[in-house]
């Protein structure tokens, strides 16, 4: 553990932030699985802080969008804010700061690509503004907010990834192919309590994607993001 602190005290230094207590840091970067695998680590995991900070960033933004579209209505604001603040949107605000370095994770956590990794790092993110908010207060958090997030809002604007993956995967199929999509649940693991479902987006008869998810509705969104993707729409 301590071999890791000059890493944080580099990433907080990156960040352009102070801590007066880098253990609030440390722990919106420990992983539950990095604690299983070393009994000897006193830390505490990311959850806390995390739920902690998934408040704080949906009250900012908010804010944020109400104060800068004075006409829009209540709806859409809400599909921006979820643009904003979805597993993908933070994954990428994650990835883009380095957290991916700087996570403690198990040794099979980290061998963790694609959808399994952006819920970690979405989550550290989280954290990381629940950590900011108890060490320096609302208006710091708010500011790391600001500076990784919202000049995110035209590009969400003008692609239109305010509008639910599956209701842009049929509009545009539905144009270019004449066609409506269809989604078939292809497998279903894990006890009732951690389900994992692996669901696959048609147009006709040809599988376009496949997406993960703990459950169908998540599974769905997941394959047409994907679909998107593979289609270049």
């Amino acid at each position: 553990m301590r071999q890791r602190m000059p890493d944080f005290q580099t990433f907080i230094n990156k960040l352009g932030l102070s801590f007066n207590n880098i253990n609030l840091l440390i722990e919106a970067l420990t992983h539950r699985s990095y604690l299983n695998e070393h009994r000897e680590y006193t830390g505490s995991h990311n959850e806390r802080l995390e739920f902690l900070g998934d408040a704080v960033l949906e009250l900012a933004v908010t804010d944020f969008l109400f104060k800068k579209f004075l006409a829009k209505p209540e709806g859409e604001l809400t599909s921006y804010r979820a643009a904003l603040v979805n597993t993908v949107s933070l994954a990428e605000s994650a990835q883009a700061l380095g957290i991916n370095e700087y996570l403690l994770l198990s040794k099979g956590e980290s061998k963790d690509v694609g959808r399994a990794r952006d819920v970690i790092l979405a989550d550290a993110f989280e954290a990381i503004i629940g950590a900011i908010y108890l060490d320096s207060g609302y208006a710091s958090a708010e500011a790391f907010i600001a500076k990784n997030l919202y000049n995110k809002i035209e590009s969400v604007i003008a692609s239109r990834s305010y509008q639910d993956a599956k209701s842009r995967f049929q509009e545009i199929a539905q144009e270019k192919k004449g066609i409506t999509p269809s989604y078939e649940t292809l497998s279903e693991i894990g006890p009732d309590h951690n389900k994992r479902f692996t669901v696959g987006v048609f147009i006709g008869n040809e599988e376009i994607a496949r997406g993960e998810g703990q459950s169908k509705q998540e599974a769905e969104q997941s394959a047409a993001i994907a679909g998107l993707d593979k289609m270049g729409w």
